[in-house]
């Protein structure tokens, strides 16, 4: 089977997008272990498959990690699917369902960034998928880190210095730890200055990446509980900036940030 595909990224952290809502798409874990595979197949930190939408919003958007988990969002995904979708009817908003909900997007008119209204952050213990309960403020952890989800689970560690912090080797520790049960994504987070955040993440799944959207917005919020940030941050990671809110209007979390196209190609299913 001939399958067409779309290479884009969002600060780095990039995608391989494949279009299922005409014919549909059988895609197996075995699948997308091997296109995710940067040596052997196409490569990408997260596979995404448009599929028809089920609810007002304009297309189903589903997510898999390398190792052929699902995951229920990723918010730099989201802008590269939102911004195809927007070229698409020639507007400048959409909406992208996911399985952890109905996400919208808009373009910005001066800088044509996307800005995702990415919900409200859900901030209990069985939210988060914990094993235990416990105060998500202060995670029982070594280095006192806290949870949040954003429609997947997040670890944010304070730290004196991210750049010091050997993500590789302690992130899938964290990852895999008892207190999580579906596992977690993991960050770490100095300041730079009031209101900006230097953050590097290891993601669920996937390992390090050079940006994590929903972990942008969970290290915003977790600055932001712990009275570290008013409620808009600049997060540096190692890909680029992102812009997030937390209104307190109405608790949602806004996303703002770029996307770019790498290449389009296609490959062969046995």
């Amino acid at each position: 089977m001939n399958i067409s595909f779309l290479k884009m990224h969002g600060l780095g952290n990039d995608f391989v997008i494949l279009d299922g809502r005409e014919n549909g798409l059988a895609i197996s874990g075995g699948d997308v272990r091997w296109i995710a595979d940067r040596r052997r197949g196409v490569g990408c930190d997260q596979l995404i498959i448009l599929e028809k939408h089920s609810s007002d919003a304009d297309v189903f958007m589903r997510i898999f990690n390398p190792d052929g988990s699902q995951a229920g969002a990723c918010g730099n995904a989201t802008r590269c699917v939102a911004d195809l979708i927007m070229a698409e009817k020639e507007q400048d908003s959409c909406s992208i369902q996911t399985i952890s909900g109905v996400l919208a997007c808009t373009r910005g008119e001066e800088d044509g960034q996307i800005c995702v209204d990415m919900g409200a952050p859900k901030l209990e213990w069985s939210d988060i998928t914990l094993s235990k309960q416990c105060d998500t403020l202060h995670l029982p952890l070594e280095g006192d880190p806290v949870g949040v989800s954003m429609g997947n689970p997040h670890c944010v560690f304070f730290c004196e210095d991210a750049e010091d912090i050997d993500v590789d080797k302690i992130g899938v520790k964290v990852e895999h730890n008892e207190l999580f049960s579906d596992r977690t994504n993991v960050e770490y987070v100095s300041m730079l200055s009031k209101n900006h955040l230097r953050m590097r993440v290891w993601e669920r799944g996937a390992g390090i990446t050079q940006a994590c959207g929903t972990g942008a917005c969970a290290a915003a919020v977790a600055s932001i509980r712990r009275g570290l940030t008013g409620r808009k941050v600049l997060v540096t990671l190692d890909g680029g900036d992102l812009g997030i809110e937390w209104r307190e209007a109405n608790n949602h979390v806004y996303m703002t940030g770029p996307v770019a196209y790498v290449f389009e190609g296609s490959f062969v299913l046995e």
